[in-house]
This record gives structure tokens, C-alpha cells and sequence, in this order.
């Protein structure tokens, strides 16, 4: 009976640590986190009332193209992008207008697995679910978009 109350306390303790490192460290104080060799990028969306949020996300390039991951529990910006795929990167080199676009298939696996997530940095995330990827295209004037 102790070994479970014991294991109870644990579960309690690693999901408030998650719920807290998601909410307050990763949602609101939005670390740069190129330190630990993660590239970042500042993606601004609009929602369908024109509202502009900016998130940090890990951004991260791959054959010329540039990609942004939704791997943590939190997605609401992939939502808001997929919704209203015009966005706006910030990167250390400057800012650009892009089209979120979605990937699937073998372009996802492809990408999935060059940027694979190591089981650390999966554990505090709380083992969040199946990760969704953008592929963030320039819009130039020569594109039309």
C-alpha cells in the first residue's frame, strides 16, 4: 500500500511539473532556447476576428525549406495558422511574410524523423501526442501569394 501511495505522489507531482513547464515557462515566459541547439522562430498568427497572437516555436530548416514543429501539448498558434495559413516569421535574420502549409506523408516522416524528439525532451513535455509540422513558404512577388 505505501509503494502506491508513493507512486501516486509521484504521478502528482511529474503532471503539475508538466501542466507548470507547459503553461508558464513554455506558453508565457517563451524562452529563446537556441542554447540547447534548438533553433527558434517567432510565428504571428491571426484568428478569424483578426486577433494577432506571436508564439515561439521551434523552427528548423531541411532540404532549403523552412519548418516550424506543434509538439507540445499546447497548439492553439498550428490551429490559428492552419485556419489562417498567412503568417509572419521573425527570425535572427529578420522577419517575412510565409503560408503555413501543413505536411503529411513522406514529406512529414521525412521531416519527423531528421528533427527527431530525444526521449528527454519528450519526458517534460509529459509525452505529448503525434507532433504536427508546417512547411513555412517564402510569399514573394514572384509567387503570386
Amino acid at each position: 500500500m505505501k509503494l502506491l501511495k508513493w507512486v501516486g505522489i509521484i504521478a502528482v507531482v511529474y503532471i503539475a511539473f508538466v501542466v507548470l513547464f507547459e503553461t508558464l515557462f513554455l506558453g508565457y515566459f517563451q524562452p529563446k532556447a537556441e542554447g540547447f541547439g534548438l533553433p527558434m522562430i517567432v510565428i504571428i498568427t491571426t484568428d478569424e476576428s483578426g486577433d494577432v497572437s506571436h508564439r515561439r516555436v521551434a523552427g528548423f530548416e531541411m532540404d532549403g525549406n523552412l519548418y516550424a514543429s506543434a509538439h507540445h501539448w499546447p497548439r492553439a498558434w498550428y490551429h490559428r495558422a492552419v485556419a489562417n495559413p498567412e503568417v509572419i516569421v521573425e527570425t535572427d535574420s529578420g522577419s517575412g511574410d510565409y503560408l503555413a502549409v501543413p505536411i503529411t506523408g513522406e514529406e512529414f516522416d521525412r521531416v519527423a524523423e531528421g528533427f527527431a524528439l530525444p526521449f528527454p525532451v519528450r519526458f517534460v513535455m509529459g509525452f505529448p501526442p503525434k507532433r504536427d509540422i508546417l512547411r513555412l513558404d517564402p510569399v514573394t512577388a514572384e509567387s503570386g501569394r
